[in-house]
């Protein structure tokens, strides 16, 4: 195993670290508790809002932090759910006036951890909606998650609601609409081979050669239009994922529904892991002009 990393215990510190100085002038990065915020937060009046999760999976969620989009983000250590000191730092980071939005993925520990900081912040007087994402289609009935697991529709709610919170709209209608963005959006994960974590240096599961792991559902009609993420894992190249964009269009085409809006490339990954993950939004008007809004992050800018 070859890794560009100094230390095991210091990866997500380093990265961090990295993170300031490459993008010091759109984000800011405190480091007791670990949390990226935007450096112009928090905006008087705007709902804010915030993600986060185990580190490992970037450019989720730190990557996503600028006008737009996130107005903070709390990397867990790899793999680990954020704390909730972690998740009040950042509420209270970006608290103009207008309440916070929490987007938390469907894991236990990011649940769990969003509610406690949740209870913690309204005690001290801030306004919290939390709108929980499960749009994983491949572990609807397995033994090892809380149903649903929340994967690439996260990073489209972003998006989306960040758009919906830079025009002024409340933190119910924001929620709403995170809501929707969760409930007409499914995902595919495909892997093919595993990662190996910086701590144990040990594959994460195995898989034969002639294996791959997939899922599949489209709950969707001739006719629909559709925004489409092929999102790499960290080790499948972009030749290949656009092969995957190939395949995807030609398998929607021949069921009627069009591709409108389209994001091809590398936005929540597993470390080195090869294989991709298919997420697909039912648009409508709304949705579609609130995607195309500008934002200005530094893994993502639209306008």
């Amino acid at each position: 195993m070859k890794k560009l990393i100094n230390d095991p215990d210091a990866v997500v510190r380093e990265a961090l670290e990295g993170i300031e100085a490459a993008h010091g002038d759109r984000v800011r990065v405190v480091y007791d508790p670990m949390v990226i915020v935007r450096a112009d937060a928090p905006v008087q009046g705007k709902v804010g809002i915030i993600s986060g999760g185990g580190a490992g999976h970037e450019p989720m969620h730190g990557g996503f932090v600028g006008p737009g989009m996130l107005d903070a983000a709390c990397p867990g250590e790899v793999f680990t759910s954020p704390t909730p000191d972690q998740m009040l730092e950042a509420t209270k980071a970006v608290d103009g006036g207008a309440g916070v939005l929490h987007i938390v993925k469907n894991y236990t520990g990011d649940v769990l951890n969003f509610e406690m900081a949740a209870d913690l912040a309204q005690g001290e007087g801030i306004e919290v909606e939390a709108v929980v994402t499960n749009d994983d289609v491949a572990v609807q009935d397995s033994l090892y998650t809380a149903g649903r697991r929340g994967v690439g529709i996260t990073v489209i709610a972003e998006k989306i609601c960040g758009a919906a919170a830079d025009e002024g709209k409340s933190l119910a209608e924001v929620a709403e609409i995170c809501r929707t963005v969760n409930g007409q959006g499914r995902s595919m994960g495909m892997a093919l081979a595993p990662c190996i974590t910086p701590g144990s240096g040990e594959p994460s599961f195995e898989l034969a050669d002639d294996e791959m792991e997939i899922g599949e559902d489209l709950p969707y009609e001739s006719g629909d239009t559709v925004l489409a993420l092929v999102n790499g894992m960290g080790g499948t190249p972009l030749i290949e994922l656009y092969i995957v964009y190939r395949e995807l269009a030609k398998f929607l085409e021949g069921r009627g529904i069009m591709i409108e809006r389209r994001l091809i490339g590398n936005y929540i990954t597993s470390l080195e892991m090869a294989g991709c993950s298919i997420t697909l939004l039912k648009l409508d008007d709304e949705l579609t002009r609130l995607w195309d809004a500008p934002c200005d992050t530094p893994a993502l800018r639209i306008g």
